[in-house]
């Protein structure tokens, strides 16, 4: 894991440092359009809370939290930075050829393999459900 450190060209840029391996290339079909139609107006349009709105258009990943790929090992391939939560995605391949994202485990690296069922050895990445049922 390399982190990348800034050349200070400005006092706000000093002492900066970048993980390396986030990544930002989104897959096309995990990613679609996101229709925000907030920004402060209520339904007939007219601006009710002052002050809000604008912002970068943002498109939105679809996220696998359910974790229903059953004893089926998958590698993190990226992780990538999402615009629509506080935490990063990975994507991952799975062994049948199935690409999706869940969210970046604390401590998984690029190359982890993880696997979700109930069987499955307790480690950071793994899923495993509430209950044996």
């Amino acid at each position: 894991m390399a982190i990348h450190l800034y050349k200070t060209s400005t006092p706000s840029t000093r002492n900066g440092a970048v993980d390396s391996q986030v990544k930002s290339n989104p897959r096309n079909h995990l990613i679609y359009g996101q229709h925000r139609c907030g920004k402060g107006r209520n339904a007939r349009g007219i601006i009710t809370a002052g002050h809000r709105g604008g912002g970068h258009k943002r498109l939105y990943r679809q996220i696998d939290f359910r974790r229903n790929e059953k004893n089926i090992y998958g590698r993190i391939v990226t992780i990538e930075y999402d615009p629509n939560r506080n935490a990063s995605i990975c994507l991952i391949h799975y062994g049948d050829g199935e690409k999706k994202y869940i969210l970046h485990p604390r401590g998984a690296i690029i190359g982890d393999t993880i696997v979700s069922g109930t069987e499955v050895p307790i480690k950071m990445g793994n899923a495993l459900p509430l209950s044996a049922v």
